[in-house]
Formats: C-alpha cells, sequence, structure tokens
C-alpha cells in the first residue's frame, strides 16, 4: 500500500492533498489501469487520516473520471489519455497481500535475554511484593534513575543527577511532555530528512516545525534561523547515518547559547551500538542541552521505557508546572530495568550484540559487493542501518516495486524527505540489516542483482 505524506495548506483540505497524489500517480503511470486502490478504511488507517478524507478524495477522482467504482468489490484506475487500455476488471477482491520475506524497512528487535530478565522479574516480585502496588514518584522509581545516572556516567561521559531524570513510556510520550515544557509557541528543527514521526507529534501539539539542513558534518547552524528548539541525533543520524563532528557539535552548541530560551534536545536512540560514540552534547552543556533516549533499540521495543536527563532550569519548570503528571511506565518493570543496569548485565547484552550485529553487518555487505559495481555502500560504522545506492536508471517508486515483486519490503532515502528531496538521492536505499538472516542473503543478493538497468560487470 502505497503511502503519501499529507499536510494541511491555507485554503487547501487535506481530501485535496491526497486527490492530488492520487492523480499524480494515475497520470504518470505508477497507478496503472484496472488497479485495485485500498479501501476507503484501510487508506484512512494506513495514512492516520479520517474516513471522510478518503471518501472525498475518492469522490473527486470519480467525478473527474480517474476511477471507477465495483459495488460490493471496490474502486479501479480507469484509463486516462496518458495510460494504456483498462483490462478486464476481476471478479473476486483481491486477496490481502502476503507479508514480505524479508524486512528492510525497520531494524529487528535484538536477541532478549529472557531468562535473566524473567530471573530478575522473580526477585523484584520476591523481595517488594505489596510494595509494588504503592504509588510512585511521578518521575519514575529512585533506583531507575540512579541505574541510569550511573550508566550515562560511564558510558556516555555524562553526569547528571538521579533527581533530573525522568522515565516515561517510550519516546511518544516524552516528546509530547517537552513539548508543554517547552512550550507550544517554540518552533522546531527536525532534521530533514529524517524520522517523519516526530514532526507528526510536534505539529499535531501545535507547534511549527521547519526542517534542519544536513551535509555531511551533521545539521548546518546557518540553516536554524528562526528556530528556538533542535530536535537531533548526533551519534547517528537516521536514515543518513551521518555523525555530527565535534566542530559542528561546538558550533551548535554556540548556536544554542546566542539567545535565551534555545533548546538542544540529543535523541542519542541506538548511540548503544556505535563502536566508538562520542561524548554525549549534555556532558558540554548542562544548561541548554536535554538528553534523551530508549530502551526500545537496545532491549525491545514492547519495553517502552524512555528516559530524559533534564538541565536544571528545566527541572525545576517541570516540577512547578508538570509535577501533577504520573509516572506512565509500571513500577514492576521499572524495578527489574533497575537491577538490569546496576548488575551489569546491560552491559554484557550490549557487548553481545555489537559483536553479533558486526558480524550480520559485514555478511550483509559482502553478499552487497558480491553484486557488482553498481551499488555504493554509505557506511558510518554507526546503528543498524546504511545507505546503499544503486547505479540505475530508475525511478524509487519502481525500484521499491521491483524488491516487493522479490518479497522484500524496503525504503528508499527520498520517502524521509519532508519536501520534495534533491536529484542526487534518487534511487538510495535505506537499508537495516539487523534483520537479515542467513537464508535471507540469497533473496537480497538476487533481488538487486536483477534490478531493471544496473551493469553487473
Amino acid at each position: 500500500m502505497r503511502t503519501y505524506t499529507l499536510k494541511k495548506a491555507p485554503g487547501l483540505p487535506l481530501y485535496e492533498s491526497l486527490y492530488r497524489a492520487l492523480r499524480d500517480d494515475i497520470l504518470s503511470g505508477v497507478l496503472p489501469p484496472g488497479e485495485k486502490l485500498p479501501s476507503k478504511r484501510a487508506l484512512a488507517s494506513h495514512l492516520r487520516v479520517s474516513r471522510i478524507t478518503v471518501e472525498a478524495a475518492y469522490a473527486q477522482l470519480l467525478s473527474e473520471g480517474y476511477l471507477r467504482a465495483q459495488e460490493r468489490v471496490g474502486y479501479f484506475v480507469e484509463a486516462t489519455e496518458r495510460s494504456a487500455p483498462v483490462p478486464p476488471l476481476p471478479d473476486p477482491p483481491e486477496a490481502p497481500d502476503p507479508p514480505p520475506r524479508l524486512d528492510l524497512t525497520a531494524a529487528a528487535p535484538p536477541d532478549f535475554p529472557f531468562s535473566v530478565w524473567s530471573r530478575l522479574q522473580r526477585e523484584v516480585t520476591l523481595d517488594l511484593g505489596p510494595a509494588l502496588l504503592a504509588p510512585m514518584p511521578s518521575l519514575g522509581i529512585l533506583e531507575l534513575r540512579q541505574a541510569i545516572a550511573g550508566h550515562l556516567a560511564a558510558f556516555r561521559g555524562l553526569s547528571v543527577e538521579p533527581e533530573r531524570i525522568l522515565i516515561g513510556a517510550g519516546t511518544d510520550f516524552l516528546c509530547n511532555l517537552l513539548l508543554q515544557l517547552l512550550g507550544r509557541d517554540k518552533v522546531f528543527a527536525l532534521e530533514e530528512p529524517g524520522y517523519g514521526k516526530l514532526r507528526s507529534i510536534y505539529t499535531a501539539g501545535g507547534a511549527r516545525c521547519v526542517p534542519a539542513t544536513l551535509d555531511s558534518q551533521g545539521v548546518v547552524p546557518q540553516g536554524l534561523e528562526g528556530a528556538q528548539v533542535l530536535h537531533f541525533s548526533p551519534a547517528h543520524h537516521f536514515p543518513t547515518g551521518a555523525v555530527t563532528s565535534m566542530p559542528r557539535r561546538t558550533a551548535l552548541l554556540e548556536w544554542v547559547q546566542a539567545a535565551p530560551d534555545r533548546w538542544i534536545i540529543e535523541d542519542d536512540y541506538d548511540s548503544e551500538f556505535r563502536a566508538h560514540p562520542l561524548p554525549a552534547m549534555a556532558s558540554l552543556d548542562r544548561e541548554r542541552v536535554i538528553y534523551m533516549n530508549t530502551f526500545s533499540k537496545s532491549l525491545a521495543p514492547a519495553i517502552r521505557i524512555g528516559y530524559l536527563a533534564l538541565p536544571e532550569a528545566l527541572y525545576r519548570r517541570l516540577k512547578e508546572t508538570l509535577g501533577f503528571y504520573g509516572c506512565t511506565v509500571p513500577s514492576f518493570e521499572q524495578y527489574a530495568l533497575a537491577r538490569f543496569l546496576s548488575r551489569g548485565y546491560f552491559e554484557k547484552h550490549i557487548n553481545r550484540m555489537r559483536k553479533t550485529y558486526r558480524a550480520r553487518r559485514s555478511r550483509v555487505i559482502a553478499a552487497i559487493r558480491s553484486c557488482g559495481p553498481a551499488f555504493a555502500i554509505a557506511e558510518q560504522d554507526a546503528g543498524l542501518h546504511f545507505l546503499l545506492k544503486v547505479d540505475a536508471q530508475i525511478s524509487d517508486a519502481a525500484l521499491r516495486a521491483h524488491f516487493a515483486r522479490a518479497g522484500i519490503a524496503i525504503r528508499t532515502l527520498s520517502q524521509y524527505y519532508h519536501a520534495p528531496p534533491p536529484a542526487d538521492v534518487r534511487a538510495t536505499l535505506v537499508v537495516n540489516y539487523a534483520g537479515v538472516t542467513e537464508e535471507g542473503l540469497p533473496l537480497l543478493a538476487e533481488a538487486l542483482k536483477t534490478v531493471p538497468g544496473i551493469s553487473l560487470f
């Protein structure tokens, strides 16, 4: 199912944006004559818009002759002057798309240490018993905040008092809390290209978002004019893999200090998997840099435990204005994670997974390089993904369709731009390699070798 980035504009309702995107795909042949469109309910759920928005877009396309409707079956692309004749309508409804045989769109969760985790949970239950049911501090239990403070000091060079650490149920909650804490009137600068969900969270909360331009050294400070908050990932940018250099970090710290009430949110979401990470930016400026991290990447997405290390001024503001919030993570999980950290299990787990991912990365890269000179890998030795440039005259939509036919789910770099992407990112794949098994390597290699228009020699 295709994904469209819909945005409201003055005088342009949301359904009009969807209508134009579908019409352009029909006219360009991306949606060929006879192709069945998703149901209104399915497309609305996929795009996270109301069903009324999809109904209005479909109705407009239907009235202009771009679609035709078949009762109890669905909507089909109609032939236009710029498309081929329509094949016969299928009688039965189409079967749902099968799951991909190889998913390169998201990093698979690491091998979870079930035996250790279950043992710690039993200990917590036996040691604390009814105390687990008692109310807990709004910022999280002290034992976990102390364990996180110790971890940050040992592995990220960041000295922070446990009292200034806030525990929350994942990045979504923490971003919404920061939006309230910093102010909805602030202008948030987000990396372009970047993780689109952040923009959705901040704009849904009423903030205005602007793009933060990137180059090979990281975010360009000169492009932050008008912004008051920069949310970025200096240790490892997604999806380009860029690591912010130390001179660029210094320049960004000068930017944040140049005006009152400017802030940097340092999103350190997968720095654990970098062999030699640079010091956290929050260790260089404890007054204007907010440190954010989560255990979703390092342990499992289902363990929705994230945290903030707040500067002193924001910590006081939080206590005064938002102290009524209760902690969103159950105490049972917090106590288990506190012991997992303080007893060294987390460090052992990360070291084991680094070794596993290094070996997996090497095998994936070797498989790609065996496919010929048409594939260039952009390596940063960080995180769990890399970029793969394909030397072929093929559109991104056609490239993704080729992999889909091979049973492989993959994204292109252009999909991570909010604005129209530059021409030089065409035919660049974002390869999340963490979930690639030995069985998946031949499938990947065969799909690469059969990309239309490449040279194998």
